[in-house]
């Protein structure tokens, strides 16, 4: 189950490019599509800081309104027709994009301009190493390689300040 749930997240990860979010949701199950999002969120928000040392003051701007497209866009697809699978598998990927947009805003908000910041390192973070070919989630200065555990397309938490809050004190 393990190497399966690995090898979806795989090619999940490298296909997400290839066509637009809101369909490439549809080819993966919950977990590897919540988990592909995350790996991309991170990279994207690597990428923003990139572009800003190299002088785009308004990258990190760009891609909030980036999150801000893709959020409605989820939103729009569950006023529509969904199995109740498909409905579970969005809603969960809203909650976790709602809280990565909140992130990004308070970047923007407190004028973080590198990724060696601490605001931004002390979040949770998944990347894709295609060397290991495997998933690793990074808090502050802790690396975890990603255990593949099945974990359903269950309900998240709304991630709010009081539940977050832990995690601002690694």
């Amino acid at each position: 189950m393990r190497c399966t749930v690995q090898k979806e997240i795989q090619e999940a990860v490298a296909a997400y490019e290839d066509k637009p979010r809101e369909q490439w949701l549809f080819d993966y199950p919950a977990q590897v599509g919540l988990t592909g999002s995350q790996v991309w969120w991170a990279t994207d928000v690597g990428i923003a800081f990139k572009r800003v040392e190299e002088g785009f003051e308004t990258a990190l701007k760009d891609y909030n309104k980036k999150q801000i497209t893709q959020l409605n866009s989820l939103i729009h697809m569950l006023l529509g027709d969904l199995t109740p699978g498909d409905r579970q598998k969005i809603m969960t990927i809203c909650t976790i994009d709602v809280h990565a947009r909140d992130v990004v805003a308070s970047l923007i908000a407190q004028k973080v301009t590198t990724g060696q910041s601490f605001a931004w390192l002390s979040q949770l973070r998944h990347r894709w190493d295609d060397e290991t070919r495997h998933c690793y989630v990074n808090i502050c200065d802790a690396q975890f390689q990603f255990s593949y555990e099945y974990l359903g397309n269950t309900n998240r938490l709304v991630i709010t300040p009081l539940t977050d809050r832990p995690s601002r004190y690694w």
